[in-house]
């Protein structure tokens, strides 16, 4: 870690208590070993819809925008690891054990949310995009609701003209945890299928108020690649 995420942890962990300084100490580490052993037992499976692009374990993400709903965070991890993606994630205790955790996998964050430090993010992850690397958003992160993105992947594609690419990733055997986001925690020795729509493009000059119709488009995106991935498993959404 470099001397500015030292400083930036440090800064950060200054409003926690001493008990998830101990969590954020201990925590991140097992989660990390218990995925590294766990996830060697899962299949991945790929599929796409007409016209959207896959990327097999990550392999050829440039400087794009890549989004998925928070429930699928844990597959997410151990599939993309090779990208050494930078994730927008929240300044809270939830959000910095994330961040540790995925810092583990080879991932990089920048903090901030929908509702705390959104403009530096956003800033955070242009740079990323610049400099050539690809950025990831929980569409729907970091408190929901379900299902329904919010609109700074859309003003991130305006500002730097990158795609955006929607994806989900589906265990068909998992624990579903009593949370806002249904978080899915795959089983060992599981089938996953990762499944891609196509990609929602944002021009320069798009107006403040086609926003919301690019946000319904990313949306249904991410939704279809949802609902495609539970048929393939012969389930219905929900």
């Amino acid at each position: 870690m470099s001397a500015a995420d030292q400083a930036s942890h440090a800064a950060g962990e200054t409003h926690f208590t001493f008990g998830q300084r101990l969590v954020l100490a201990l925590v991140p580490r097992l989660v990390w070993a218990l995925l590294n052993i766990v996830s060697l037992t899962w299949t991945f499976e790929t599929i796409a819809e007409e016209g959207a692009v896959a990327l097999p374990f990550g392999e050829g993400a440039g400087a794009e925008i890549y989004c998925f709903w928070h429930q699928c965070v844990l597959p997410c991890a151990v599939y993309f690891r090779r990208t050494h993606a930078t994730i927008l994630i929240s300044r809270s205790f939830d959000g910095e054990l994330v961040t540790r955790v995925l810092r583990l996998f080879g991932f990089r964050a920048v903090r901030g949310s929908s509702s705390r430090s959104a403009h530096e993010g956003l800033l955070g992850l242009k740079q990323v995009l610049e400099e050539g690397g690809p950025a990831i958003f929980t569409a729907d992160g970091p408190r929901g609701p379900i299902y329904r993105t919010k609109m700074g992947p859309i003003r991130l594609a305006q500002l730097t003209g990158a795609p955006i690419g929607a994806f989900h990733l589906e265990p068909q055997r998992a624990w579903t945890a009593r949370s806002w986001d249904r978080f899915l925690i795959p089983k060992p020795f599981t089938r996953i299928v990762v499944s891609w729509a196509r990609r929602t493009s944002v021009p320069a000059y798009l107006a403040p108020q086609q926003f919301e119709s690019r946000r319904e488009e990313l949306n249904a995106a991410i939704e279809r690649a949802r609902l495609r991935a539970l048929a393939y498993f012969g389930r219905a959404g929900a």
